[in-house]
């Protein structure tokens, strides 16, 4: 067996065309759809069937579809930095000095007051570290309730877990302990999801299968459950 050692520039060179090549492939597929809705393709064409990339490599119309949608790739990941540096795709922990810069410092702030000994704390804790990955859009942040005695009193938080929803550093919204979320420990993320999309406060995601369908209601990066230990701690 030839063990001989690929030289590193021709592994990035490979791992560049394999990603061209992905988005060449996207493009195809969006093209075979924008074509057949147009009533273009040819009436033998089967639903299974391929696009041929060889055949579509120098159509005008694909090349736009290409540039296009590096654009959007380019420009959406410009977006996601730039959310990031202010702290958005992660659930963090903040102190009671902190709260205010955090919740107006954003456009859209989920904020949860928790104390540390309680367990229905620890799952709200679980599904918003997973959504925060997720719902970058949103400010993801939690607060110790026994040391934010001021904010506590100021925004009325009287159970735990609560979880309060900020627009533009204003309290719109609110969650308080499990009520609305089947009144039941074992709720799933997507649970939770769904009601924070009903409240306005995070984004409905489309995700993309293989086949480049659409599906609003696949969370591929949420796990539909969330297992806990059976001490509490």
């Amino acid at each position: 067996m030839d063990k001989t050692r690929m030289d590193p520039e021709a592994f990035k060179s490979t791992m560049s065309d394999l990603n061209f090549g992905n988005v060449m492939a996207a493009a195809a597929r969006d093209y075979q759809k924008e074509l057949l809705a147009q009533g273009k393709a040819q009436a033998s064409t089967t639903t299974n069937e391929e696009v041929d990339l060889d055949d579509l490599m120098d159509d005008p119309e694909l090349e736009k579809l290409h540039a296009d949608r590096i654009a959007a790739l380019k420009k959406e990941a410009e977006k996601r930095q730039a959310l990031k540096k202010q702290g958005h795709g992660e659930y963090r922990e903040i102190s009671e000095g902190d709260f205010l810069g955090e919740v107006t410092g954003g456009e859209k702030v989920i904020c949860h007051f928790y104390h540390r000994e309680f367990y229905r704390c620890k799952i709200m804790d679980k599904h918003l570290k997973s959504l925060a990955l997720i719902h970058i859009e949103t400010k993801f942040i939690k607060l110790d309730a026994e040391n934010a005695p001021f904010f506590v009193t100021k925004l009325g938080v009287q159970m735990l877990p609560c979880v309060i929803m900020f627009r533009k550093g204003v309290a719109v919204d609110r969650v308080v302990g499990f009520q609305d979320l089947g009144a039941k420990d074992d709720f799933t993320t997507k649970t939770l999801e769904r009601l924070l999309i009903k409240k306005g406060i995070i984004d409905e995601k489309k995700y993309e299968d293989e086949d480049g369908n659409v599906d609003g209601e696949n969370r591929r990066s949420i796990r539909s459950s969330v297992n806990f230990d059976s001490d509490s701690d």
